[in-house]
């Protein structure tokens, strides 16, 4: 969308009623989906923020409790259908856990997605993640210096993670990976296991 195209968007009476009647909808049905396309288009609109709080509470709510279930079920989330949207809320709030420095918090977020996530590309860049919280690295100095600023053209359902870094991924995780285990081993109890 360009700027002249938000901006026409965000005044057009029949636009804004089509997105309140939309967000009433989706906040009733708790259809992750379409809670993820009100959301997108209230950040674009730059709308209130107390609605955008509002979508975005639902989401997490919804995709917890699905996450809940998948554990439950010992099942595995794929990058398809209504999973991406389960994955992205997640790894939207470890991110955002990690940005406050609640690493604790964004560790635990971190090792259930590597627990219920079916994707190698996805899982490593999520064990990479892990071992930044687990070490406290600041996310700011983490994405400075670590993330590969021209993330690899993949696949859309790919779009919403960072993948990319300035180093090998498979030789990090390696080198790492009994950090990893000893990470995987405390958190297991957050599994019910």
């Amino acid at each position: 969308m360009t700027q002249d195209e938000i901006v026409q968007a965000s005044t057009d009476p029949e636009f804004l009623g089509y997105l309140d009647q939309r967000e009433k909808d989706v906040l009733e049905s708790k259809k992750i989906s379409g809670l993820y396309e009100v959301l997108d288009s209230l950040l674009i609109l730059d709308l209130q923020e107390e609605r955008i709080n509002k979508v975005y509470e639902a989401i997490l709510m919804v995709a917890f409790d699905s996450i809940e279930k998948k554990l439950k079920d010992d099942s595995k989330l794929t990058l398809e259908n209504d999973d991406i949207f389960y994955i992205r809320a997640f790894y939207e709030h470890s991110i955002e856990k990690w940005s406050r420095e609640d690493y604790k918090g964004a560790k635990e977020l971190f090792f259930i997605l590597s627990q219920i996530v079916e994707d190698e590309i996805l899982l490593n860049a999520i064990n990479i993640k892990l071992l930044a919280c687990n070490s406290k690295e600041d996310m700011e100095i983490f994405y400075d210096e670590k993330v590969q600023h021209e993330q690899e053209e993949r696949e859309e359902k790919y779009a919403y993670f960072l993948l990319d870094f300035k180093f090998d991924t498979k030789k990090y995780l390696m080198e790492n990976q009994k950090i990893l285990e000893n990470i995987y081993e405390e958190l297991k109890p957050l599994l019910g296991v």
